[in-house]
């Protein structure tokens, strides 16, 4: 068993249920969307708008934003611990994939919650 402070959910099991919570969340918020631009022929940037200044639509969309940084996160982690060897290499890698997927939530965020 792997025991690494770098993984999500500390156990195999925790992070497989992490990414199946994650990916049906991020599945929700595409088939809403989806069915948002089908509903919605004529949409124009005033009713784009106003569906994202909604607090439901705010706070469905940054679940949805941390469910494809922790998606992500996981399934990034598995890539690395399962193809680069090197310790000090999969560190840096890491450390990258952390700091992008820092700044995509904090922008995001900006972007949500924003002026």
């Amino acid at each position: 068993m792997v025991t690494n402070v770098t993984n999500f959910g500390r156990s195999g099991l925790a992070d497989w249920l992490m990414q199946r919570v994650t990916a049906v969340i991020m599945l929700a918020y595409t088939v809403f969307l989806l069915g948002f631009l089908l509903t919605n022929g004529d949409l124009d940037f005033v009713t784009w708008k106003t569906l994202f200044q909604g607090t439901t639509m705010r706070i469905f969309s940054l679940l949805a934003l941390l469910s494809i940084a922790a998606h992500a996160w996981i399934g990034m982690w598995t890539v690395a611990t399962d193809y680069i060897k090197c310790a000090k290499l999969r560190v840096i890698y890491h450390l990258v994939v952390v700091i992008a997927l820092f700044a995509y939530v904090v922008w995001g965020v900006q972007v949500l919650w924003g002026a």
